[in-house]
């Protein structure tokens, strides 16, 4: 694991940036989960924050179904509009958590390392 530099992870996936001979690559970051990664920048690392919101929102119809969490029902749209994903609602979760801990991640070495940095 000598070519990434972790971001974050949790039980569901990983995220992290590549490393290339002394440098690392800090334009996009792999996200991995379920068998899947997606390599994305920032920007789109945001708006898949926003479609997993927007999922959640839209599947809240079902918060008294017993097969709510282990459904693979729910279509999760990705920033890639080739792709969408048939998630459970346990599933979503666990990418909510994955995406928005990266982007918290990023956010506070930005600041620990750039604007607030003395």
């Amino acid at each position: 694991m000598k070519d990434i530099e972790q971001i974050y992870h949790n039980n569901f996936g990983i995220s992290f940036y590549w490393k290339k001979e002394n440098g690392t690559l800090l334009d996009k970051v792999q996200l991995v989960f379920r068998e899947t990664g997606f390599y994305l920048t920032i920007a789109e690392l945001n708006q898949f924050c926003d479609l997993i919101e927007d999922s959640l929102i839209e599947n809240s119809c079902c918060k008294a179904c017993e097969l709510r969490n282990s459904c693979h029902k729910f279509l999760l749209k990705t920033p890639l509009s080739q792709v969408d994903l048939a998630v459970s609602m346990k599933e979503i979760k666990s990418i909510k958590d994955l995406v928005e801990g990266t982007l918290f991640r990023i956010d506070l070495d930005e600041y620990v390392y750039g604007a607030g940095k003395n």
